[in-house]
């Protein structure tokens, strides 16, 4: 089933060649694990959403509040008979006007798809996790690299590279050649109690993931954790590294060429992680 402006239908019967999203890329998305009906990080997620549509210029009707958006992603999601516990929903929001690139009005609206999760917690995946550098092309350092649009061209030729090399997944880098993030997720080193990850600043994704390792990380009294610039040569000195999004919650990185690591924090941070989501 598919929410498509609050009516729940089999099929969206959307006009797809004239649909903004589609021809040119003007529209954003949150990735949302619902779970025991409960929608996790739902303020993070609003929030950032919002965020996105005013810094597009998109026109946020008054009644698109917090408790709107909640009620429409329960409602797909009560729609459907999973004996799952666990969902994702992808909500997007696209710029419902005419016009070419120059649109003739700045009204949104929005598409929201539903699939069932295999496990309601997180859970770490021990195995083998190869990573490698994707640098075909670069990300651009700038406000608009943070925001998840659906100019995700990097992402879709990176997860072809990764999968025609036998990776897991790749790391990829912005225009001065720093690691920005991995392919679906935020990127985390660990050296010697000391636990970076890339800025905003360096066109990192602000992802809601994210933001809940960090705010773990900050309470941790074992480690420090800094946002600062990432050298591809610091991946090979590190201890441990891990990618974070909202579906997986913590991907540990086993193998980056001939180096090695451990999962020590990422064990920990997942357990903290569960602990967080059943307070919720």
């Amino acid at each position: 089933m598919i929410n498509v402006n609050g009516k729940i239908v089999s099929s969206s019967e959307l006009s797809i060649e004239n649909n903004r999203g589609f021809l040119y890329g003007d529209s954003v998305f949150e990735t949302i694990k619902v779970l025991d009906n409960k929608v996790l990080f739902l303020e993070d997620h609003y929030f950032r959403l919002m965020s996105s549509m005013r810094i597009l210029r998109m026109e946020i009707p008054m009644d698109f509040t917090m408790e709107f958006f909640q009620e429409e992603i329960l409602k797909l999601t009560n729609s459907i008979e999973s004996t799952s516990n666990a969902l994702r929903v992808r909500f997007s929001v696209y710029r419902d006007a005419e016009g070419k690139y120059l649109p003739i009005s700045r009204k949104i609206g929005f598409i929201a798809t539903i699939e069932v999760l295999n496990s309601s917690v997180y859970v770490l995946n021990s195995t083998d996790y190869e990573i490698e550098l994707y640098k075909d092309f670069y990300i651009t350092s700038h406000l608009l690299s943070t925001l998840k649009t659906n100019n995700r061209l990097i992402n879709v030729t990176g997860s072809i590279f990764a999968e025609e090399n036998g990776y897991q997944n790749c790391l990829v880098l912005n225009d001065a050649k720093n690691i920005v993030e991995a392919l679906n997720g935020n990127i985390f080193i660990v050296k010697d109690k000391v636990v970076k990850t890339p800025p905003l600043s360096d066109g990192c994704v602000k992802g809601v993931m994210r933001k809940q390792i960090i705010e773990l990380l900050q309470k941790n009294t074992d480690y420090v954790f800094e946002e600062g610039v990432v050298s591809p040569f610091e991946l090979q000195k590190a201890d441990e590294l891990f990618i974070t999004n909202v579906i997986v919650g913590v991907q540990s990185i086993t193998k980056y060429r001939k180096k090695e690591y451990t999962n020590t924090l990422a064990v920990d941070l997942v357990n903290k992680l569960n602990a967080k989501i059943r307070l919720m």
